[in-house]
């Protein structure tokens, strides 16, 4: 027999398994394991609310909104999605409602930022119009982004939402999706659409490879 110890008992945890078990103990009052929930998806949350109100500043107060709201509804938590779907949803809600003026929303957009891994201020427009590296390269001209901040400000609410929310890298199509309510054929079909639109306008103010 051999006197190697036995693995027949071992089981790996998924991170899935580990989520869930974060989430029981929080809803059982355990302060840590929500802490544990808010580190993880602090990043997520932060972004998605920047692609709704354009502004760091805003979007730190709508994400620490969302966690309270998170906190004070986890009893109401029944694990139909997953937390951190239900929990974005509950950040674009939010970050709605706190986008109540179109014309402060467009005001934000034209001159906003965001911060990125390093702590880095940079335009929340930089590379978001395509996923395409390339194209991301020639829309970092100036001037190019000056006239993309204005063309995507002016898009249509649903084709702009979808479009920033795809930008920012942090959901899935599916958390997209769920968040805004929509199909996930809808969702891809409005950030392919708000790309078109992007690239048609630049197209016709002189910029034919962007």
């Amino acid at each position: 027999m051999s006197d190697l110890p036995s693995t027949d008992c071992v089981t790996v945890v998924e991170p899935a398994d580990v989520e869930s078990g974060l989430v029981r103990r929080a809803q059982a009052g355990d302060a840590d394991a929500f802490g544990e929930l808010v580190n993880r998806h602090r990043r997520s949350v932060f972004r998605a609310a920047l692609a709704a109100v354009g502004s760091p500043a805003e979007a730190e107060d709508v994400a620490q909104d969302a966690f309270v709201t998170a906190y004070q509804k986890l009893d109401g938590f029944r694990g139909d999605s997953s937390f951190k779907t239900w929990l974005l949803t509950i950040t674009w809600r939010n970050a709605l409602d706190r986008r109540a003026s179109l014309r402060r929303w467009m005001q934000r957009v034209a001159g906003g930022s965001r911060v990125n891994d390093d702590g880095h201020v940079w335009d929340s427009m930089d590379q978001i119009a395509s996923a395409d590296h390339r194209q991301d390269d020639r829309l970092a001209a100036k001037d190019i982004q000056r006239e993309l901040k204005v063309l995507i400000a002016a898009l249509p609410r649903k084709l702009r939402d979808a479009l920033l929310l795809a930008g920012t890298g942090e959901q899935s199509y599916d958390e997209i999706a769920s968040m805004l309510q929509v199909p996930v054929g809808t969702l891809k079909w409005r950030v392919s659409e708000a790309r078109k639109v992007l690239k048609r306008k630049l197209a016709a103010k002189g910029y034919v490879d962007a």
